[in-house]
């Protein structure tokens, strides 16, 4: 592990925001053993570069037009196993990180969240193999809402159908 200390951490990184990559670029050139090696404006774009060059980590954006970063995940998970996938995203939802997970993601990184942690993420990815800030982590331990047909009987579910439908009381 000492070994791998000290080596230099190649990152990828793709955002359709230039001014998006242009800040990330910055944040990365002022941490200590991180290289930004290549940028993509989409999946299509990232996953082309991937064939050239052969980075750490990958961070990429979900939210992109054409190929959208979980599906550039999963295929990066199955064509590039050795490369870790940091999700990107200001989508704070529950439901966005669980589907970063399973499309290959082995780190969430909020746009919100302060800069000092994409240094740790990148650390933090690179030694333990995974990355959730306090942010996601305090999410994902909320209790997640269950889903209406858990809280409604099926004949409540029925009556409040058919009174959206505009059926009366007694029609019901």
């Amino acid at each position: 592990m000492a070994e791998r200390d000290s080596q230099v951490i190649r990152v990828v990184l793709a955002d359709d925001h230039g001014i998006v990559r242009s800040a990330i670029s910055a944040l990365l050139s002022a941490i200590d053993g991180v290289v930004l090696v290549a940028e993509g404006r989409d999946g299509d774009e990232l996953l082309r570069v991937l064939r050239t060059v052969h980075p750490d980590i990958v961070i990429t954006d979900l939210n992109m037009p054409g190929m959208d970063g979980y599906t550039a995940a999963t295929r990066i998970r199955s064509d590039f196993p050795a490369v870790r996938v940091v999700a990107l995203s200001a989508d704070h939802s529950v439901e966005a990180v669980k589907k970063a997970v399973t499309s290959g993601a082995c780190g969430y990184l909020r746009k919100d969240a302060p800069r000092f942690e994409l240094e740790l993420a990148l650390r933090s990815v690179m030694q333990s193999g995974t990355y959730f800030g306090s942010g996601v982590a305090q999410l994902l331990l909320q209790p997640s809402e269950p889903p209406i047909e858990e809280l409604l009987t099926e004949r409540q579910v029925e009556v409040l159908i058919r009174l959206a439908r505009g059926r009366s009381s007694k029609g019901i």
